[in-house]
């Protein structure tokens, strides 16, 4: 960045005073929220978020110099809980990515599996499976749970993706078959009562961290 387009020192110290006022109407919110997911403290915490950023982006355009913290991004964090206070049911969504690597073991252990019990897949059961992965696919998952395949996943062929398990909160219980038809199109996100999020992004921004150690690339 030339001279000219730098921030000046007073507009540093105003970006640092927003922090700080940030900071107080933070702590304040958490002193009187009214509940774990209290949106007054949701929106104090976005706005001390927003504030640290402008602060450490002027701070290293004019200083060249960086914080120690970081807070995370306003995108990646859930949006205030809005369901019942005391759920009756629940709803769990699963996500799992994985990549076909190995199409050759896929399709030898599913035929494996057809060859087992031919009469339940066929009375052809070299031709249940083949050279079509899309079949073979429809044998393992047909066969195994998914938690015993993310479990052994490797032994198919497989390589593990994001996976992400959503737990959404409900008054009742739907009436069956309702869903059915288009399972995820009802995700709420102020209906997440917790989330379990499992990715490789995580190892390789640690891995990051590591090699930068104090300082932060900047482009």
């Amino acid at each position: 960045m030339s001279d000219a387009a730098q921030p000046t020192a007073a507009e540093v110290r105003a970006a640092a005073d927003a922090v700080k006022a940030a900071i107080d109407h933070h702590l304040a919110a958490v002193e009187r929220r009214s509940g774990d997911d209290d949106p007054a403290v949701y929106d104090a915490f976005n706005a001390l978020a927003a504030a640290a950023e402008v602060y450490d982006e002027l701070l290293y355009d004019r200083h060249d110099e960086v914080t120690p913290f970081e807070i995370p991004g306003v995108e990646d964090s859930l949006p205030p809980y809005s369901g019942p206070e005391e759920p009756n049911a629940v709803s769990v969504l699963i996500r799992r990515d994985y990549a076909v690597v190995e199409p050759q073991r896929l399709l030898a252990q599913a035929q494996r599996l057809a060859d087992v019990d031919p009469e339940d897949r066929g009375s052809d059961s070299a031709a249940v499976v083949g050279s079509s992965v899309h079949a073979a696919l429809g044998v393992l998952f047909g066969e195994y749970e998914a938690d015993e395949i993310a479990s052994r996943h490797t032994e198919f062929g497989l390589e593990e993706g994001d996976s992400t398990l959503w737990v959404a909160a409900a008054d009742e219980l739907p009436e069956p078959g309702e869903w059915l038809g288009a399972p995820f199109d009802d995700a709420d996100p102020e209906l997440v009562v917790c989330r379990f999020d499992v990715s490789a992004v995580f190892d390789e921004d640690d891995l990051d961290e590591e090699l930068d150690g104090l300082t932060r690339d900047r482009t």
